[in-house]
């Protein structure tokens, strides 16, 4: 056999051999793409996005599209072929698999986990659109959840209102861990609580829960890899009581990312006049009971999703701008924000149309 033939087989085989062994060999990488939109003004599934029943609402046109993010799943073994692809693709985006399932996290556990960060962001959403209206919400921290195994299991409950901690009156989550901490493990901190029990009979008859409890737990050492403190194993969150029924109609959707959205679209339905003046305006961000709104991961697989729908704006997290500003999609222009109000104030620009003043993000930020 010739050595030109022979070099040029032995190349070849070699080149066989190398794109089997990247489509054999797994690598540890995940998979993130654009994923679908939704308008928070319009329908998904056959059904309006945002229900408000109780309340006078306006008619609303236009687009407020919240974005998503499509993840490949957690056991999914990715190999070295797709890896590079990916990593070409300018539609797609490849990171270390434990970026999005850390500590070997299931599928399941982070399919529940988004699922409650999601109803959370709900009700950030409704707290921060009525609060920009002046409209009344009744607020009081609960317990969301107790860890198994921990000094509060059996003393503590999911849904328990938190009155105060050692005597010192609770108004924020936060104050929990605040209290608790200023003991030493081993020491006994005193809770005054009304059950769940108690609290959802109250509200389901409309009236203030009265009925207290005092609950003594033996703090115990936390176990992680912070600061030694004493802790009970409980976190601590926020529930609301509405003066009428917002429900927002979407599933199959995860995480803490569309609160901004959903804010503005309640806003929207609440107000008369419409809020884009019939522009499609998309968007992301977390936000909080005060309206601040927050960063969020694949912003920029997000801006593409938005911009192959037609988005012209996407309202952009302050926080998330310089990553997304690194590679805009064309036709789109990127709007900074860091509360609703930022959010509110661009809108009345894109409406009028004088634009030229527009927070538009950088890759600076």
């Amino acid at each position: 056999m010739p050595r030109r033939t022979a070099t040029m087989l032995a190349s070849t085989l070699m080149l066989i051999a190398l794109l089997c062994a990247g489509v054999i060999i797994p690598v540890p990488y995940a998979e993130m793409s654009p994923g679908p939109t939704v308008n928070t003004l319009g329908k998904h599934d056959g059904e309006p996005v945002l229900q408000i029943s109780g309340r006078k609402t306006y008619a609303t046109t236009g687009h407020l599209n919240m974005t998503t993010v499509r993840v490949t799943s957690a056991d999914y073994r990715m190999n070295l072929v797709e890896a590079v692809y990916g990593w070409l693709a300018h539609d797609n985006k490849v990171v270390p698999h434990d970026t999005l399932y850390p500590d070997g996290k299931t599928e399941e556990q982070s399919t529940q986990e988004n699922a409650e960060e999601f109803s959370q962001s709900q009700e950030s959403a409704k707290v921060a659109a009525l609060k920009e209206l002046d409209i009344p919400v009744k607020s009081w921290v609960i317990v969301s959840t107790v860890l198994k195994d921990s000094p509060a299991e059996g003393k503590l409950h999911a849904g328990d209102v938190i009155k105060s901690v050692d005597g010192t009156a609770v108004k924020a989550p936060e104050d929990v861990a605040k209290l608790v901490t200023k003991h030493k493990p081993g020491e006994d901190v005193d809770f005054v609580i009304v059950p769940a029990k108690a609290q959802a009979a109250a509200e389901k008859a409309n009236r203030t829960a009265t009925e207290t409890e005092k609950v003594t737990i033996t703090t115990a050492k936390s176990d992680d890899t912070g600061e030694e403190r004493a802790i009970v194993g409980i976190s601590a969150g926020t529930d609301h009581t509405f003066p009428f029924t917002i429900d927002i109609k979407l599933a199959d959707v995860g995480g803490p990312s569309a609160g901004l959205m959903f804010a503005l679209g309640i806003y929207d339905k609440l107000t008369p006049g419409n809020l884009t003046g019939g522009k499609f305006v998309a968007g992301t961000g977390t936000i909080d009971d005060e309206g601040k709104v927050g960063p969020i991961g694949g912003i920029e697989m997000k801006t593409v999703g938005a911009r192959d729908k037609g988005a012209e704006y996407f309202l952009t997290p302050k926080d998330n701008c310089a990553a997304a500003a690194k590679d805009t999609p064309g036709g789109l222009t990127l709007v900074k924000v860091d509360t609703i109000e930022d959010a509110l104030g661009a809108l009345e620009d894109i409406r009028s149309g004088d634009t030229a003043d527009l927070p538009k993000c950088t890759t600076k930020g």
